[in-house]
């Protein structure tokens, strides 16, 4: 049973809701400020300091780096739960981070790959963990709870507000290369100014998190019990044993590839990871339903938390596009300009947590006014996939105006940004509160690891859309995503009653 410390008020919540709101929201700002570039960065040209890669590989990096960053939180869940406990969890992940970013602040391509590698690392250990600390927080029957995570959640957007404006202006803005040059600095390197404020922001966050850590009393504090000194150094002989053969067989690859045996390609290093994820997502799901020990009611739950993960996937598949497909478009076919005065195409990037910000206390405070009448997870899942099918249906328009050459209003992105959102409030903050709700408690952080194994497969998805970008009239591209969510939202709208009847039995 958690120990908290006396309530001391955080909008209603526990006082360590604070805590981990304000460290969340400057580890966001750290990713999203980062995110916000990265496209960009890679497909902008050589001589104003990009990387001149063509979207094809600049979409296949950016799918499997961002799946990636998800895909670690089901080891960094297991650690977590078996061997460090969370709070220590979120730490070491939080200082990976930063080193990440510090790496991508080098000029130097192959520190590129050093951070990118990084952050997924660091991403993978903190992200699910700290999500797993606030469902501590409350008891699974706590009418707050859903709220509760609609805060939390406001907090992340926060971050990924501020970051975006702050790393794109220092990226992309013609005032700060001038600045550069008149410290002698090469303009060229601002991208790399960018990157840097993303490390800082991390470490913002590292601190406070030390610092106001007592009043989350021992959520998170402690491993699950093991039954002694050797079933512990076993379970450290496991991880140091994986982490070894990954390492070895990276390196593998590496010098193969560096003496010419096998020629490693974006391409190819895409459809591998594609692979891997498949398998993976098959092997993790034979594992929990024939593998391991359920009661009956854990099993019904874990039915649902499978479709769930399957909303979640697609919804992610198009919601991630907005950093890639949509920043494209942002870049290349809108006018950045509002009332005369321009603005950076990366900062579009903060419009969807805008709109967080502005809806989340409604939607947190429509969850609790509707009290026992709440709509079930499924139903909000469905709610939500409908209205990120609405967001590139209302695309479609816009993308055949830029189809004729012109560059459309802001209004469009603002529109398309705001149906995400309603989707996004819909779905992902409940997501997060289901699954350390209907989570066996022996492992709630690995199935918070499930979650974002869902993000995980969405964001390999959407990125491998991205490289379509060039191949396909945007209008097509934009035509068929809408129709792909709409037909899930269909789907799961039709399950809710049978997965509502499943969990009644329990």
């Amino acid at each position: 049973m958690t120990t908290l410390p006396p309530q001391t008020g955080f909008f209603g919540h526990p006082a360590g809701l604070r805590t981990l709101f304000f460290a969340e929201m400057w580890e966001r700002f750290s990713y999203y400020g980062m995110r916000a570039l990265l496209v960009l960065f890679m497909t902008a040209p050589k001589e104003v300091g990009g990387l001149g890669w063509e979207v094809l590989k600049a979409g296949a990096v950016y799918g499997v780096y961002t799946s990636l960053v998800y895909m670690l939180s089901l080891p960094g869940g297991w650690i977590a739960d078996r061997i460090i406990g969370q709070r220590k969890a979120v730490f070491w992940g939080g200082v990976v981070i930063m080193l990440g970013h510090i790496a991508l602040a080098v000029p130097i391509e192959n520190f590129f790959f050093l951070g990118l590698g990084l952050v997924v690392v660091g991403t993978g250990l903190l992200k699910p963990n700290i999500s797993t600390i606030v469902g501590q927080l409350y008891s699974k029957d706590d009418i707050r709870r859903d709220g509760g995570f609609s805060i939390f959640y406001m907090g992340i957007n926060l971050g990924g507000f501020a970051a975006p404006l702050v790393t794109a202006y220092l990226a992309q803005s013609p005032g700060f290369k001038a600045t550069l040059a008149g410290w002698g600095l090469s303009p060229e390197n601002s991208w790399h100014f960018g990157f840097a404020a993303a490390a800082v922001g991390m470490a913002l966050g590292l601190i406070w998190y030390v610092v106001d850590s007592k009043s989350m009393g021992d959520a998170g504090l402690h491993p699950a019990p093991v039954s002694g000194p050797e079933e512990h150094a076993q379970l450290r002989r496991l991880l140091w044993g994986n982490v070894a053969l990954l390492v070895a067989i990276l390196g593998i690859i590496g010098a193969l590839g560096a003496a010419g045996v096998i020629e490693i390609t974006a391409a190819r290093v895409n459809t591998a990871f594609g692979g891997l994820l498949l398998v993976t997502v098959l092997v993790f799901f034979g594992w929990l339903f024939f593998a391991a020990k359920w009661t009956p009611e854990e099993r019904r739950r874990l039915v649902v938390i499978a479709v769930l993960f399957l909303g979640a996937a697609v919804f992610w598949s198009v919601f991630e596009q907005a950093g890639s497909t949509l920043s494209l478009f942002a870049d290349r076919s809108t006018r950045n300009e509002i009332f005369g005065k321009s603005f950076t195409s990366g900062s579009w990037q903060s419009i969807n947590s805008l709109w967080i910000i502005l809806l989340a206390p409604v939607f947190a405070w429509v969850w609790v006014k509707l009290g026992n009448r709440n709509p079930s997870s499924p139903a909000k899942f469905a709610f939500g996939l409908l209205f990120v099918s609405l967001s590139f249906a209302w695309m479609v328009p816009a993308a055949k105006l830029a189809g004729e050459g012109n560059r459309v209003g802001w209004w469009w992105l603002l529109v398309c940004y705001f149906l995400q959102t309603v989707g996004e409030l819909s779905l992902s903050p409940v997501g997060l509160s289901a699954m350390t709700k209907l989570a066996p408690t022996r492992v709630v952080s690995l199935m918070m690891g499930v979650w974002f194994l869902a993000a995980s497969v969405g964001n390999y998805i959407g990125g491998n859309v991205a490289s379509l970008y060039e191949s396909f009239s945007l209008p097509t591209l934009f035509g068929a995503v809408s129709l792909y969510a709409l037909a899930f939202a269909i789907i799961l709208a039709l399950l809710v009653r049978p997965i509502n009847r499943m969990l009644a039995k329990g």
